[in-house]
């Protein structure tokens, strides 16, 4: 049976990867920060799917023994702050911005994922508008991971989804919501007069599938090494 091994669990994606993963059959390891508020709930949650939880903390010696032990096949990435959530961490003396929690501890699960000798596959959280050079600091962590990717020795896929929204989620994030909706209307207008494809590379999706869409380049076999792009993400 193969090992999943899902950062970013608690998110709004990673929850339905964890749902999707285990709709399969496969053996699932939720990662929970030891720290997080709602730890037992969570706990709850995903052992009542068949969900295994580790609590192992942002270390990197103490991740890599984990997956050391766990031997994943194929480890997520889905890890990400906000404007927000960074700004109230800093009032109370913590660094979760774009560099610490986006590229610093994506890495992080990177480097242990290496050093634990199974060579899972790396399956990336990225963003729709990564480039080269340039982009907003979002765009600009990403960009870096995605360098990082390609020079490194693991086999992965770096999934580039557009905005991802829903009705159900814990923040309310109004500007994602309305940009969503404003994106997805004019992208209709578009399609109207050729712009079919611009539609369907641009227009959001749910959380439900794009993890359906990650837990497919995760676990099936199929070409590594590439950036797969919003509109192969549903």
């Amino acid at each position: 049976m193969s090992v999943a091994f899902v950062a970013g669990a608690t998110g709004y994606t990673g929850r339905e990867v964890i749902r999707a993963l285990r709709s399969r059959g496969v053996d699932t390891v939720a990662h929970v920060r030891p720290d997080a508020p709602r730890l037992a709930a969570w706990r709850a949650q995903f052992e009542a799917l068949g969900a295994r939880v580790d609590t192992t903390p942002w270390e990197r010696r103490a991740l890599t023994e984990t997956l050391t032990l766990l031997r994943p096949d194929v480890v997520f990435a889905l890890l990400g702050t906000t404007r927000a959530r960074a700004a109230r961490a800093a009032g109370q003396g913590r660094d979760e911005g774009y560099e610490a929690v986006d590229y610093g501890l994506t890495m992080l699960l990177y480097h242990a994922a290496v050093l634990c000798g199974a060579h899972p596959r790396f399956v990336y959280l990225s963003a729709a508008g990564v480039r080269e050079q340039g982009g907003n600091a979002y765009l600009q962590v990403r960009a870096r991971v995605e360098r990082e990717l390609r020079a490194g020795t693991l086999p992965w896929v770096a999934a580039r989804p557009s905005f991802i929204t829903g009705p159900d989620r814990d923040e309310f994030r109004a500007g994602e919501r309305i940009g969503a909706a404003v994106s997805d209307g004019v992208l209709a207008v578009a399609a109207l007069f050729g712009g079919e494809r611009l539609r369907a590379r641009d227009r959001s999706t749910t959380n439900r599938a794009l993890a359906e869409a990650l837990v497919r380049l995760g676990v099936e076999p199929g070409r590594v090494n590439r950036v797969v792009e919003s509109e192969d993400l549903r």
